[in-house]
């Protein structure tokens, strides 16, 4: 009788465990972990795309929203399922490492450079973003810089380094460390300039007290785009969420959803669709 109720007991864990197992498989497969940019939560993009992807898979996402660097880092150990983000020269690199599946254009906006009234460096209306960093750093004027490794702060770097000029170190130019939106809010209180992605900017403008100064040149274009992480390197990794997630992003309705974002509440789209497209024929 002993043995029975044993025998009986034991087989009942192992029904639990197998039943309970199963559950717990099934939910890691409808997670997903999408390792995106500040500027795609700060602009409330997000919020609008995520519960309409969320209701037509049935995956549950969990967004970490961060700099493209450190976006690409999770991706880069298995940290995160899918990336959208914006730093081309990163993006190919981790491409050709082998850490992603699949590089798909998405959208793009622009940069701007932002600044208060009274331009202090007289960078207004200037046509080349390298000219108003010179002219910037010749003021030792304020500059605001997020300096956490984002697809912005790359951007920033590469028009530093086509200034010519030395900014690292000097007092005029901070780091803040932080996303797009808290370092915009930073620049505002401070008076000083920074760049910025424009869909940002039009999210927070209302309450920065900082104009467009510069704008329009090509080296200021900004390109999205999603990677699905290599599952073949790390095994966990939801790669069926992640394809679905980016046929999602660039799909027909989506990329309707983007076109027209953001045009009743500010005038004009935060981004535009691109999917399809070929990044040389962007801003044309």
């Amino acid at each position: 009788m002993k043995f029975f109720c044993r025998t009986f007991m034991l087989w009942g864990i192992l029904v639990l465990f197998l039943v309970t197992g199963h559950s717990v498989a099934q939910g890691q497969g409808k997670a997903l972990i999408l390792a995106t940019t500040t500027s795609t939560q700060d602009t409330g993009l997000l919020d609008v795309l995520v519960p309409i992807f969320e209701k037509k898979t049935g995956y549950f996402v969990k967004t970490i929203a961060v700099g493209s660097g450190q976006a690409m880092t999770m991706g880069q150990k298995g940290e995160a399922d899918v990336l959208l983000v914006h730093s081309p020269g990163a993006e190919k690199k981790f491409m050709e490492g082998g850490f992603g599946v699949s590089r798909r254009l998405v959208m793009h906006n622009d940069y701007v450079i932002i600044g208060p009234a009274d331009d202090p460096a007289k960078i207004k209306g200037l046509k080349s973003a390298a000219e108003a960093f010179k002219n910037i750093a010749a003021a030792q004027a304020l500059f605001m810089s997020r300096g956490d490794n984002s697809g912005t702060h790359a951007k920033e770097k590469d028009i530093w380094k086509v200034a010519g000029v030395k900014y690292d170190g000097e007092r005029w130019y901070q780091e803040t460390g932080l996303g797009m939106g808290q370092t915009l809010n930073v620049a505002a209180e401070k008076k000083g300039y920074s760049l910025t992605d424009r869909g940002t900017y039009l999210a927070l403008a209302k309450t920065l007290n900082l104009g467009i100064l510069v704008e329009g040149d090509a080296v200021l274009l900004n390109v999205y785009h999603v990677m699905e992480v290599n599952s073949d390197k790390w095994p966990k990794v939801n790669i069926a969420a992640a394809k679905a997630f980016a046929d999602f992003m660039v799909s027909k309705e989506t990329q309707e959803i983007i076109r027209t974002y953001g045009v009743d509440k500010y005038g004009s789209p935060l981004f535009f669709p691109d999917a399809g497209k070929k990044v040389e024929d962007l801003g044309k």
